[in-house]
C-alpha cells in the first residue's frame, strides 16, 4: 500500500491511475494532504513512504530510470515489449503520411525513440480534404509514446498555464490555427529551447528542461501558422485522402497489434541520415511543395503588391537590379491606389523579404518619351541615401 504514496521535497503525492474514455488508464500523481494520510493509515505509516528530493526530467525509452540521484523522473516509462515481426499495415500507414519522404519519416520517429533529447523539425500534417487519417496518426503516436505525449487544442497551447504539457516529449495540436505572429514566434522558440518555465494555477513558475517536439495537424493548408521565406524549422506534409480500402474504422486496433514489432524496429534501426543541423535534417531534405504553398500564402497584401510592382518594373526598365528608398515604395503603392504607412512598408520588406537598407549612392529609372521620335526611353538618375536592393532573381524565385 505504501507504494501508492510518496513525498517529493516537502509535499505528499498519491500515485493513481486515471480512467480514459478509450477504456485505458494513465498513471498520474495527485497532490495529497499529509493529514489525510495520517487519518487513513496512522502517523506511523508516514515512515514507510518513499521520499525524494524533488523532480527531474530525463527522457529515455531504452535505458529508463525512474529515480536518479534521489530525484523522481517526471518522464514516464513506456511498457512496450519489443518483438521481431512483420510491419505490413504500419509501413503502409506511415507511407500514407510521409510518401516519397518515407525514410526521413522513419528517421524522425527513430530519433524520437532513440534520441529523445535531439531537437527536431516542427512536423505539420495538412489537408483541406476530410478523412485523411491525421487524427488517427496522432492517436497511434500516443500509443507509441503513451503518457509522454499530449494532444492539445489551440487554447491549450495559448494558455499561460502549461504544466500539463511542458514536460511532454510530443506536443500535438489538432485542428491547429495559430495564425498570429506571436503564436509562430512562440512555437519556433520552443522548438529549439533547452528549458521552459512551467506554470500551473496557483503555483509559482518553475524552470524545467524542455524536450518538446511539436506536431501540428490542420485542415487549412495556406495559413494555419505564419511561416516566412527563411524558415527552416517546419516540415509540412500534405496528406492525401485515405483510399476506400484504407478507411478502416478499426485501424487503431489493427495497428496496435503490430506495435511490439514497430517498437523492435525503432529500438534496433540505424538512422539513415546524418546530423548536419541543430534540428538534424537540412532544409533541402524536409522541403516540400506544401511548405512552399504555406510560405506564399502567408505573404501580406502589401508584400504581394510590392512584388508585382517590382516585377513589372524589372521588365519595364529591362534591369535585373532595382534600388528604392522606403519613401519611393510608399509613393509607388500610392500611385496604385494603396495608401499605407512607411512603417508597414518597412515591416513587409524586413520580415517578408528579409532585406535591410544600405546607405550609399544608387540609381533610379523612369521612362521618358523622346520629343523627336515619340519613342519611350529609360532615363537614369543618381541619388544618395538609405535604400533597399531588389533583384529579379530573388523576386521571381519567391513570387
Amino acid at each position: 500500500m505504501s507504494e501508492q504514496y510518496m513525498r517529493i521535497g516537502t509535499e505528499y503525492f498519491k500515485e493513481a491511475y486515471l480512467p480514459l474514455h478509450s477504456g485505458d488508464k494513465t498513471k498520474v500523481l495527485l497532490k495529497w494532504n499529509k493529514g489525510e494520510i495520517i487519518t487513513d493509515y496512522g502517523k506511523e505509516y508516514l515512515e514507510t513512504i518513499s521520499k525524494y528530493d524533488g523532480f527531474c526530467l530525463i527522457p529515455s525509452h531504452t535505458k529508463y530510470q525512474q529515480v536518479i540521484a534521489g530525484f523522481l523522473n517526471q518522464y514516464h516509462a513506456v511498457d512496450h515489449e519489443p518483438l521481431p515481426g512483420e510491419l505490413k499495415l504500419t509501413s503502409q500507414f506511415l507511407k500514407h503520411f510521409f510518401g516519397e519522404q518515407y525514410e526521413l519519416g522513419l528517421d524522425y520517429l527513430t530519433l524520437l525513440w532513440q534520441r529523445p533529447t535531439q531537437t527536431l523539425p516542427i512536423l505539420c500534417l495538412v489537408s483541406t480534404e476530410r478523412n485523411t487519417g491525421k487524427s488517427t496518426f496522432l492517436n497511434w503516436l500516443k500509443m507509441v509514446f503513451q503518457s509522454n505525449m499530449t494532444i492539445n487544442n489551440n487554447e491549450d497551447f495559448r494558455s499561460r498555464f502549461n504544466a500539463d504539457w511542458a514536460a511532454k516529449l510530443i506536443i500535438a495540436v489538432d485542428e491547429v490555427l495559430l495564425d498570429k505572429r506571436e503564436d509562430s514566434e512562440r512555437i519556433k522558440n520552443l522548438s529549439t529551447a533547452k528549458s521552459y518555465k512551467s506554470e500551473s494555477k496557483g503555483k509559482d513558475r518553475v524552470e524545467i528542461p524542455f524536450y518538446g517536439k511539436f506536431i501540428l495537424c490542420s485542415n487549412n493548408e495556406e495559413n494555419f501558422i505564419y511561416v516566412d521565406n527563411e524558415e527552416i524549422r517546419y516540415w509540412v506534409r500534405k496528406v492525401p485522402k485515405l483510399p476506400k480500402n484504407g478507411d478502416n474504422p478499426d485501424m487503431l486496433d489493427a495497428l496496435k497489434k503490430e506495435l511490439p514489432h514497430f517498437i523492435h524496429l525503432l529500438t534496433n534501426r540505424e538512422i539513415s541520415t546524418k546530423k548536419t543541423t541543430r534540428i538534424w535534417f537540412t532544409r533541402e531534405q524536409i522541403n516540400t511543395a506544401a511548405l512552399d504553398k504555406l510560405v506564399k500564402s502567408n505573404k501580406t497584401f502589401i508584400h504581394k503588391e510590392l512584388e508585382q510592382i517590382l516585377l513589372d518594373e524589372f521588365d519595364l526598365f529591362d534591369k535585373d537590379v532595382l534600388k528604392y528608398s522606403n519613401a519611393d515604395l510608399v509613393r509607388k503603392l500610392s500611385e496604385n491606389n494603396i495608401r499605407v504607412s512607411s512603417s508597414k512598408v518597412t515591416e513587409a520588406i524586413k520580415l517578408h523579404m528579409g532585406l535591410e537598407t544600405t546607405n550609399s549612392s544608387y540609381s533610379k529609372y523612369h521612362v521618358s518619351i523622346l520629343p523627336t521620335t515619340q519613342k519611350p526611353w529609360v532615363e537614369e538618375t543618381k541619388y544618395k541615401g538609405r535604400h533597399y536592393t531588389f533583384t529579379r532573381e530573388s523576386m521571381e524565385n519567391n513570387s
